[in-house]
């Protein structure tokens, strides 16, 4: 007996940003692709990948907010982390072979001494385990194979670090944090880092992202939730496109000038100068793009196409006539 085929999904224009609570297994892009199809959107793509063993938030981008998911990549991150003292694993999380067991003996002051310790502006070498490239491969798939590639230690930065949970008699092996860092800091190599300082070792045996720059979990939805969801209420839970801008400028054109600057025409005006700007149109109120001034000159960045700005007026129309006629 064959299975029926899958019937069409008919994909469609959808803009804005949806905050989704990735759950634990899924890749980043697996979640991302659950999302778009539950959206029916044509265009999707997320902000920076989040590990399948971790969860929290994800911002996914769709239709014209992916011209500006890359400006999210900057962004600081927030987790919470809990590290399994004393085992000491090949990809430093809990699906990697155990390469070492050690007893853990530690006391809140040598807790509280590691935590200064890394704290503030740290060097970290990025673990194999990673999508980091080297010579245009990713090093996990050097991992994989047996291969250890030599990486260079770089510069990230470790804004706080607070336990939430030291080990107890009960839990000995049990410790979990908090960490508000820059971009590009691998917590699973911090957690690595930490279990060595301590002189036991340690792995990520959970890890959770509550927060990456202004977007927090509080906002966020699940992919159970969404699914619950008639069509209107997913379109609805979208943030506008420029969420994504927050940190920038506003300048709002005239109309002619609005037109010229979406041709990439640099416009003059008595501006100070700013590396991020957010332009908008005047009348009718839409955003145009980003841009930057100097001396004067309003110089454009990336910017949506006229089609883009209809398809944001038009869905943001009917999400206001489906508020009215509920």
């Amino acid at each position: 007996m064959t299975n029926a085929p899958r019937a069409r999904v008919a994909r469609r224009p959808v803009h804005g940003v949806l905050l989704l609570d990735k759950p634990i297994g899924l890749s980043s892009n697996q979640a991302l692709q659950k999302a778009k199809w539950l959206l029916r959107a044509e265009k999707a793509g997320h902000t920076g990948t989040l590990d399948p063993l971790a969860t929290g938030v994800l911002p996914l981008c769709f239709g014209a907010a992916t011209k500006f998911s890359q400006m999210h990549l900057d962004a600081d991150k927030v987790y919470e982390a809990t590290l399994h003292l004393g085992v000491k694993t090949s990809t430093a999380d809990a699906e990697g072979d155990v390469l070492s067991e050690r007893p853990v003996q530690v006391s809140v002051e040598d807790i509280e001494r590691v935590v200064r310790q890394f704290t503030g502006a740290i060097r970290q070498v990025p673990p194999m385990h990673s999508a980091l490239k080297k010579d245009g491969k990713a090093l996990y798939e050097y991992a994989r194979a047996g291969v250890e590639v030599e990486r260079e230690a770089r510069d990230v930065t470790i804004y706080a670090l607070r336990v939430v949970e030291m080990p107890t008699h009960e839990n000995p092996q049990v410790l979990k944090i908090a960490v508000r860092c820059s971009k590009g800091t691998y917590i699973r190599t911090l957690g690595e880092d930490i279990g060595e300082a301590l002189g036991c070792g340690a792995h990520l045996s959970a890890l959770r992202r509550t927060q990456t720059g202004d977007f927090g979990q509080a906002r966020c939805v699940s992919l159970q939730a969404l699914e619950a969801m008639t069509d209107a209420q997913r379109l609805a839970l979208l943030l506008p496109v420029d969420a994504l801008l927050e940190g920038h400028q506003r300048v709002t054109l005239e109309s002619d000038s609005a037109g010229r600057f979406l041709s990439g025409v640099r416009r003059r005006g008595d501006w100070l100068d700013a590396e991020r700007i957010a332009v908008y149109a005047k009348a009718p109120f839409a955003l145009l793009g980003t841009g930057h001034v100097k001396a004067g000159e309003l110089i454009p960045g990336r910017l949506l196409s006229p089609l883009d700005i209809a398809e944001v007026q038009a869905q943001q129309d009917a999400l206001t006539a489906a508020v009215i006629t509920n």
